[in-house]
């Protein structure tokens, strides 16, 4: 309100209830006012007092719901670390498992492939062998055809001189 409001409304207490009757007036507005604030304080005192045991329930719950929800929390990361845990014991024991089967199959097919290599060199050798026995009998073949040749060359055709 400004000043002039203010004035204006004096001016109009003035001349509905006189000048003898405003102290009264003022001191019956003034307990109004005292009143109307006592009534104000006790209301908000009651308030806040009513609202004071829901607001003390609501922190308990909600300490209440925190504290539940940490414990949950940290049984189910205990849980997952514990699944982790073991899938990773259970991967590294399959691994294992593997790397052992494929370094026996590997030494295996080493052993294998060695076993093999052996026979083939035996039975090249034996054919090795067979081909120099072989080349032995022809060259032997080959020396006796010769002198036999050189023999008939040399010596007569016992057919040669009959005529009949």
């Amino acid at each position: 309100m400004s000043g002039q409001e203010i004035f204006i409304i004096i001016v109009v207490v003035l001349l509905l209830f006189g000048a003898d009757k405003l102290p009264e007036l003022a001191k019956g507005l003034g307990k109004g006012m005292r009143d109307f604030r006592k009534a104000t304080d006790d209301i908000k005192k009651e308030f806040e007092e009513s609202t004071r045991e829901i607001r003390k329930d609501l922190n308990e719950v909600t300490s209440t719901i925190k504290n539940e929800v940490t414990d949950i929390s940290g049984n189910i990361q205990k849980d997952m670390d514990e699944v982790a845990d073991n899938i990773n014991k259970e991967m590294n024991e399959v691994t294992s498992e593997i790397e052992k089967d494929v370094n026996e199959i590997s030494d295996n097919l080493q052993k294998e492939m060695n076993d093999a290599a052996d026979e083939v060199q035996n039975e090249v050798k034996d054919v090795s062998d067979e081909v120099k026995d072989v080349s032995d009998e022809v060259k032997k073949d080959v020396g006796e055809i010769k002198e036999n040749v050189n023999r008939n060359i040399n010596e007569p055709d016992d057919n040669y001189y009959n005529y009949d």
